[in-house]
């Protein structure tokens, strides 16, 4: 088979880290669209069921509100519904069940999410993540 013939023909082909990736590259929209509607469907009854438990609760808000604000670049957008994708999910790496170590392997991709991605978190997005976080723990 040849590389025209390939499914994905651009696997072998060279790439330069320093280049930026192409955007119709980058992401894929069918992958897209299953995380944000895993997000749309899970995110708030977790975060209801956790906010007063994880540390990173704040964050996790935050990056919600950034990934629906339509100002967001769609690569940051769809890095964030990745990462709230795998908040939302039952089975994950160390699952949340576990005492003591079933959300640090979410609060690791979202301290990774923030280093790459924190620029587009806007006040706007921490201010509105803060009251949901006072009135999600007010409410416990």
């Amino acid at each position: 088979m040849s590389a025209s013939e390939k499914a994905s023909p651009n696997v072998n082909a060279e790439f330069d880290p320093s280049e930026p990736i192409a955007p119709d590259r980058a992401l894929v929209p069918s992958v897209m669209k299953i995380n944000e509607e895993r997000v749309a469907k899970g995110f708030w009854p977790k975060i209801r069921k956790v906010a007063a438990r994880i540390p990173f609760a704040k964050e996790a808000l935050s990056v919600w509100y950034c990934a629906r604000d339509d100002d967001t670049p769609i690569a940051a957008k769809g890095m964030m519904l990745a990462a709230l994708a795998y908040f939302v999910l039952p089975t994950d790496a160390v699952p949340d069940f576990i005492a003591g170590l079933g959300y640090t392997d979410d609060a690791a991709v979202f301290a990774a999410l923030m280093s790459v991605i924190g620029k587009n978190l806007k006040p706007s997005h921490k201010a509105a993540a803060q009251r949901a976080i006072d009135d999600l723990r007010s409410d416990g």
